[in-house]
């Protein structure tokens, strides 16, 4: 029982994190190299990794022109980036502008020898095997690749979010020290009871038995 308890939790945890990880804004400094536009499947496995075309068009196709932003990282390391509308579905980040994103990227592209810098928020992971890319979601530029970038949503959020688990945990302490415990302690109150009456009794049917074997 216990096992399973830890599993479940471990369970719980793990894709919570995970959710939290893939949903939340992320910034990178980045560097811009390129931009392009490639017809991408989305009727694999991976269709659950992709937001949707541009907001008024169809958004039940398999298959349609994906937008990539190609980057180098400030630690030299190459990133792809998608470039799709969210729409009101979720994430609910609101994006409707990716084509404004583009032309921004696009312009913004720079040299190894002529460095031009930008932190550029998105969502999502990056995966080779799956195919998939984290979503672009704004683009402004820095003065270089030290800049030091701290997530105030995020630690708003996870702020927020850690208060609420803390108070719904406290209250369900509560609950359980006040309703739960006191049942189950009459419960076991009773099954002791309930025990010491059959040991006592077998006693009595043991000596009643020993009685017999006396004569």
């Amino acid at each position: 029982m216990r096992f399973i308890k830890y599993g479940f939790w471990l369970t719980f945890w793990t894709v919570l994190l995970g959710f939290l990880h893939y949903t939340l804004p992320q910034k990178d400094i980045v560097r811009i190299t390129g931009t392009e536009i490639i017809r991408a499947d989305f009727s694999g496995a991976n269709r659950i990794f992709y937001a949707q075309g541009d907001h008024g068009n169809d958004a039940t196709v398999v298959n349609r022109d994906l937008r990539l932003i190609n980057t180098v990282r400030s630690g030299g390391r190459e990133m792809v980036y998608r470039n799709e509308d969210t729409g009101f579905g979720w994430p609910p980040y609101f994006k409707l502008d990716s084509a404004n994103l583009q032309a921004q990227a696009q312009d913004a592209q720079s040299t190894r020898q002529a460095p031009e810098w930008y932190a550029l928020t998105h969502y999502g992971w990056r995966s080779e095997f799956l195919t998939i890319y984290p979503n672009g979601i704004s683009l402004r530029p820095v003065e270089g690749p030290d800049v030091r970038l701290i997530p105030w949503f995020n630690i708003i959020f996870l702020t927020i979010l850690a208060a609420f688990f803390w108070a719904i945990w406290v209250r369900w302490r509560r609950f359980r020290q006040a309703r739960i415990d006191p049942v189950l302690e009459d419960a076991e109150e009773a099954w002791d009871r309930a025990d010491a009456r059959v040991d006592e009794t077998r006693g009595k049917f043991r000596r009643w038995l020993d009685s017999f074997r006396s004569r």
